[in-house]
C-alpha cells in the first residue's frame, strides 16, 4: 500500500513539473524571472506593504535581510516594459519540515544546503493580479529549486487562499503551527523529489 502511495506521488509530481516547465508564451514575453539584486531589496519591502496587511507583512529591516542572505531564494519577476518589480517569491531552505514563525523573522535559521525550502511569501502587485503571474513565479520557483536538490516546499497561507495554491500542485497539511500576525494558517508542502 505505502509503495502504490509512493508511485501515485511520484506521477503527480511529474506532472506537476511538466507544468513548470511550460510559462505561456505572453507571460514569458512580458516578464523576466530572475534573482533580485541588493539594491531592490527597499522596493520589495514596499511591495510587501502593498500585498500585505501590517500584522503579516515582511518589515522593511527583515526584507533586507532576507535579501542579503539568501537572494537565490528570491524570484523576482520584472516587468520588461517599466524594469520594476511586479511581483515575487522568497523562501529559506532549511532541514527543517515543519514551518514555523521564526522563518518569517530569523535568516539565520537559512541552510543553503537544506533540502526544503520555507517560502516565505509570494506577493503580485495589484494590477498584475488576475494574469496567471502568481502562478508562473511559483511554477518557475518550484522548477527551479527542483532541479537544485530540494526534496520539499512549505508554506502557510489563511483558509482563503488554499484552493489557489492547491492549484498550484501544494497539499494542505491541515491547519499549521505558526500564529503568525495572529491569524490561523493552513500549512502546504509541494513535494519536489521523491
Amino acid at each position: 500500500m505505502e509503495q502504490h502511495k509512493t508511485h501515485e506521488e511520484a506521477e503527480r509530481v511529474k506532472t506537476l513539473l511538466e507544468k513548470y516547465d511550460t510559462i505561456d508564451r505572453e507571460t514569458e514575453q512580458r516578464f523576466q524571472f530572475r534573482n533580485i539584486l541588493p539594491e531592490e531589496a527597499d522596493q520589495a519591502a514596499r511591495i510587501e506593504e502593498i500585498c500585505f496587511p501590517p500584522n503579516e507583512a515582511c518589515s522593511e529591516k527583515m526584507m533586507r535581510e532576507r535579501v542579503l542572505t539568501a537572494p537565490e531564494l528570491f524570484l523576482v519577476a520584472i516587468d520588461r516594459q517599466s524594469g520594476k518589480i511586479a511581483g515575487f517569491l522568497n523562501g529559506l531552505s532549511t532541514e527543517e519540515s515543519v514551518f514555523r514563525d521564526e522563518f518569517f523573522t530569523d535568516a539565520k535559521l537559512y541552510d543553503p544546503a537544506g533540502r526544503n525550502v520555507m517560502l516565505l511569501g509570494l506577493d503580485v502587485l495589484p494590477e498584475y493580479r488576475g494574469q496567471g503571474l502568481a502562478r508562473a513565479i511559483m511554477f518557475q520557483y518550484l522548477r527551479r529549486e527542483r532541479e537544485r536538490g530540494r526534496e520539499a516546499a512549505i508554506l502557510t497561507c489563511l483558509d482563503s487562499k488554499v484552493k489557489m495554491y492547491e492549484k498550484m500542485g501544494l497539499e494542505d497539511r491541515g491547519i499549521a503551527q505558526s500564529s503568525w500576525g495572529g491569524e490561523q494558517w493552513h500549512e502546504m508542502i509541494c513535494k519536489l523529489n521523491m
